[in-house]
């Protein structure tokens, strides 16, 4: 009605137009990849890698983070944690923009889905990262971003619908409740 009016005259009178969210795709071939149990958060020796083994995996292959331990660049080195597996085909699809709750909770959803008919893949990821300067903060505490930044969680969804919440914040922001 008039109020949608008057808002969108607002946007066009600013020269504000709305953006829609970049989607990328990529497939990762012979990613060696962690061995992860759904039930042993701490992972053991031989078996199953931990949480923290594989959030600190997931960020290396985010930045595309070589991970065959080779030193010939001297300036880092880092390799997949044990036990490991190495997996033919990986997808990555990176969403970037401003996403609503709501929409996340549809592509956990969606991802969910993914398991009800039988799959090879073992495990899967969600990871949603928020802008250092976001406004959003947790509890009444303002977001500590001009000291830090730190603001993601990561769904880890087991074939068995198990799944582990990882979320990462500053140190100068409130936990989450």
């Amino acid at each position: 009605g008039a109020e949608g009016s008057t808002l969108m005259s607002y946007f066009s009178k600013n020269q504000i137009q709305a953006l829609k969210p970049k989607i990328t795709f990529s497939t990762l071939r012979d990613l060696q990849c962690p061995v992860l149990q759904s039930n042993d958060l701490q992972g053991k020796p031989e078996e199953s890698c931990s949480t923290e083994e594989l959030f600190e995996w997931l960020g290396a292959v985010w930045n595309q983070v070589s991970l065959d331990n080779n030193s010939s660049s001297f300036l880092s080195t880092y390799c997949c944690p044990e036990p490991s597996t190495v997996v033919e085909k990986a997808f990555l699809c990176t969403i970037t923009g401003f996403i609503i709750p709501e929409k996340i909770i549809q592509l956990l959803e969606q991802l969910c889905c993914y398991f009800h008919e039988p799959k090879l893949a073992y495990w899967l990821t969600l990871t949603v990262h928020g802008f250092a300067d976001s406004p959003v903060s947790w509890r009444e505490s303002e977001h500590g971003f001009h000291k830090g930044g730190e603001n993601l969680y990561n769904f880890v969804i087991f074939k068995n619908l198990d799944y582990w919440l990882q979320m990462a914040v500053g140190a100068h922001d409130d936990c989450p409740p």
